[in-house]
C-alpha cells in the first residue's frame, strides 16, 4: 500500500524516540532497515506496474498514488538513503541519533512528494523535506554548516512564500487543490488564461525552480552541498533537490499545467542556462565538493530540458536521467568523501598523483564522470540520448546546444582527473592509502550500477518500448 512509504519511516522515528526502552544507538540501523524495506516495496511496485499496469491509490489520511514513474523514484530514494546510511556509519561519530531520525523524516517527506495528488499536500511534504534537510546540513553545528543551512533556509523561505500565494490563487479560482481539478480548469480555459492563473503558474514554477537549484535560483546549492557533512552531501545531490524540486516540477507541468507549450519554452531557457552556467562554474572550482555541486546544477538542467519538451519520450528520458544522476552523482560525492578523509583537504590543487595510491577511488571517479558526460556504455549515455532526441523533435537548435554543452562536462571531468589522480604523487600525499569499509563498498556498488544499467538497458529497451514508455 502507498501509505506504507509514509508510515514506515514515521513509525521508526516514533519508536526511536521512546527513550524509556529504545536504545538510541540503533538510529542508523533503523534508517538502514527502513531504506531496505522501501527498496523491496518499490521494486515490487515497479514489477507490478510493468506487468499489470495501472496505479495503486490509498486514501488513508490523504490520497497517495503509486504509478510506474513514482515507483521508480521511490526505489531511488530507498537506494540513496541506504547508501547514505552506509557512508554515515564511517563518517558520523557524534549526533548519530539526530542524524538517523532526520534521515527518516527526510525519506518520509520525499516519499510524500512523490505520491501526492494535490498541490497543497505537495507543498506540505516539500516543507517536511526542506526542514529535515536543514537539520542534516547543520547536524554538527559547525560554522560553515550553519551558514550553508541558513542560505538554504532563506532561499527555501522565498520559495515557500511563492508557493503558498500560488496555491491560494489556484484555490480561489478552482475551489479545489487536486491536480485533476486544476487540470480540468486549465483545460476549460482553452488557452485564454486569466491573469491570476498566469501569476499562479509563474509563482509555482519559480518556487520549484528554487528548490531544484536551477539557474538563476542556484546560489544556495554550492554552499549547502559543500558545507554539509559527507553523507548529507550524498543524499542532497542524490535525491533531495531532484525530488523536492525537479520531480515536483515534472508532475505539476505534466499533470496540472498540461505541458503548456509557452511554459515549456520558458523552462527550456532556464534548463539551457543551468547546463551551461553550472558547467562553466564547475570548471573554475578548486574545492572538489563545490565543483561537484555546480555540476549538479548543470545536470539538473538536462532533466528539466527533457520535461520541457512536453513529450512522453522527454519525460521518460528525464526520469531515466533522474535515476542516473542519483547514482553517478552520489558515487562522485562518495569518492570525494574518500579523498577528503584520506588526504585531509578538499583543495584539488593540493592533491595530485593519487591514482596509484587510491585506485578504487580513481576508477570509480572516472566511471561516475564518464557516465555524467554521457559516454557509452555507461548509464548516463542513454538518458542524455533520449532527452536530446525528445528536444530535437521540438527544436533541433536547442538539442544541438545541449549536446555541445556536454563537452563542457568533459572539460571539468578532465580537470578533476588531472589535478587529483594523474601525474606524480605530490610529496605531501606520499602516505595516502585507499579508503576502506563501507565507503569502499558503496563505491563498488554504485560503480557497478552505472556500468550494469548502461550495458543491460539496450536489451530492456524493446520491452519498455512495447509498454509505451519510450
Amino acid at each position: 500500500m502507498p501509505i506504507l512509504f509514509i508510515g514506515i519511516p514515521l513509525l521508526a522515528v516514533g519508536i526511536l524516540n521512546l527513550y524509556t526502552w529504545s536504545d538510541r544507538k540503533v538510529s542508523l540501523w533503523a534508517a538502514m532497515a527502513a531504506s531496505l524495506v522501501q527498496l523491496v516495496l518499490a521494486a515490487a511496485d515497479i514489477v507490478r506496474c510493468l506487468f499489470q499496469g495501472g496505479a495503486i491509490t490509498s486514501t488513508f489520511f490523504g490520497t497517495f498514488t503509486v504509478d510506474l514513474f513514482s515507483a521508480v523514484i521511490l526505489f531511488i530514494i530507498g537506494l540513496i538513503a541506504f547508501v547514505t546510511v552506509l557512508v554515515a556509519r564511517d563518517t558520523v561519530k557524534a549526533s548519530r541519533f539526530g542524524f538517523g531520525g532526520a534521515l527518516l523524516l527526510l525519506m518520509m517527506g520525499m516519499n510524500g512528494v512523490v505520491m501526492v495528488s494535490d498541490v497543497f499536500s505537495l507543498y506540505v511534504f516539500i516543507e517536511v523535506t526542506s526542514t529535515a534537510s536543514f537539520l542534516l546540513i547543520a547536524i554538527n553545528k559547525k560554522r560553515d554548516e550553519l551558514e550553508g543551512a541558513f542560505k538554504y533556509y532563506l532561499m527555501s523561505a522565498v520559495a515557500t512564500t511563492m508557493m503558498l500565494i500560488s496555491i491560494a490563487l489556484l484555490f480561489a479560482m478552482v475551489g479545489n487543490t487536486s491536480f485533476a481539478s486544476i487540470a480540468a480548469y486549465v483545460s476549460a480555459c482553452g488557452g485564454e488564461y486569466p491573469v491570476a492563473l498566469i501569476v499562479s503558474f509563474l509563482l509555482f514554477i519559480m518556487a520549484l525552480a528554487v528548490k531544484s537549484g536551477v539557474v538563476p535560483f542556484h546560489t544556495w546549492v554550492p554552499d549547502a552541498h559543500s558545507s554539509a557533512p559527507a553523507p548529507v552531501s550524498v543524499v542532497l545531490a542524490g535525491v533531495v533537490i531532484k525530488v523536492s524540486g525537479v520531480y515536483a516540477l515534472m508532475r505539476v507541468y505534466r499533470d496540472v499545467f498540461l505541458s503548456d507549450p509557452a511554459l515549456g519554452k520558458a523552462l527550456s531557457i532556464f534548463a539551457l542556462l543551468s547546463i551551461v552556467v553550472g558547467a562553466l562554474a564547475a570548471m573554475g572550482q578548486k574545492d572538489i565538493k563545490r565543483m561537484l555541486a555546480f555540476s549538479s546544477v548543470s545536470q539538473i538542467g538536462y532533466i528539466v530540458l527533457g520535461v520541457a519538451s512536453g513529450s512522453a519520450l522527454g519525460f521518460a528520458g528525464a526520469i531515466l536521467h533522474f535515476f542516473n544522476h542519483a547514482t553517478f552523482k552520489s558515487l562522485l560525492f562518495v569518492s570525494s568523501t574518500s579523498l577528503v578523509m584520506q588526504t585531509g583537504t578538499r583543495d584539488m590543487d593540493q592533491m595530485g598523483g593519487l591514482g596509484k595510491k587510491m585506485p578504487i577511488t580513481s576508477v570509480s571517479s572516472i566511471l561516475g564522470l564518464l557516465s555524467m558526460s554521457g559516454i557509452p556504455p555507461l548509464s548516463g549515455f542513454w538518458s542524455k540520448l533520449f532527452i536530446v532526441m525528445a528536444v530535437w523533435q521540438v527544436s533541433p537548435g536547442l538539442a544541438m546546444a545541449a549536446l555541445c554543452a556536454s563537452v563542457l562536462t568533459m572539460v571539468y571531468f578532465l580537470l578533476l582527473q588531472k589535478k587529483v589522480f594523474f601525474g606524480e604523487t605530490v610529496p605531501a600525499m606520499q602516505g595516502v592509502t585507499e579508503c576502506k569499509g563501507n565507503i569502499r563498498f558503496v563505491q563498488l556498488l554504485l560503480s557497478a550500477i552505472n556500468l550494469i544499467v548502461g550495458i543491460v538497458f539496450p536489451f530492456l529497451l524493446p520491452f519498455l518500448s512495447g509498454k509505451g514508455l519510450f
